[in-house]
């Protein structure tokens, strides 16, 4: 201080180093946003500097194919992702509470053959709340799945606005990427 209030410029202060920060490298994420007929996934490298899409889309089945053959590309789709892309990290979209035994039990088995193709690659796997997602990427917890789809591509800097269930796969893996970035609070559950 005497320094400075003496006309002498003093030395400039280091900037601190978090750990966290120190120790990042480059990640591969892999976001899955679990359905029986549309099951998203996005995945992406997110660096100290930027973020780049590697891969989304949405593993689609007919209504008319039986729910074992949907769960079997479900889990086939997974394992040839991780084969080629080969990600650090899962994230998938936390459980949510449905009014519906039948729906909620569908989006269970749906869920689970993804997680168990991920799961075999010893890849770790973590959860992410819908609402946190949102206000991660858009801002505000309860926005609508357009708003999001919009905020990805511009994210990302894609041509076209992704598929929905691609979109919020590709949210996941956005949110999880931004957290990298940033002291978390709150740790991601693991499961």
């Amino acid at each position: 201080m005497k320094a400075r209030l003496g006309g002498k410029p003093s030395p400039p202060a280091a900037a601190p180093i978090l750990p966290a920060a120190a120790n990042r490298r480059a990640q591969t994420v892999l976001g899955i946003d679990p359905s029986l007929r549309g099951t998203g996934y996005g995945i992406i490298r997110a660096d100290r500097s930027a973020v780049t899409l590697l891969a989304h889309g949405t593993i689609a089945c007919p209504k008319d194919w039986e729910r074992s053959r949907c769960l079997a590309k479900i889990a086939q789709t997974f394992r040839e992702l991780v084969r080629v892309h080969q990600p650090d990290i899962c994230i998938v979209e936390g459980l949510f509470f449905a009014q519906n035994i039948k729906t909620a039990i569908i989006m269970g088995e749906a869920r689970g053959a993804a997680l168990a193709a991920v799961a075999e690659a010893g890849l770790d796997i973590h959860e992410m709340a819908t609402r946190k997602v949102k206000q991660a990427i858009v801002g505000y917890g309860a926005a609508q799945k357009l708003a999001v789809a919009k905020m990805v591509q511009r994210m990302l800097n894609l041509t076209e606005l992704p598929a929905p269930d691609a979109a919020d796969a590709l949210a996941l893996a956005l949110a999880h990427a931004q957290g990298l970035s940033r002291h978390q609070l709150s740790p991601l559950k693991k499961i």
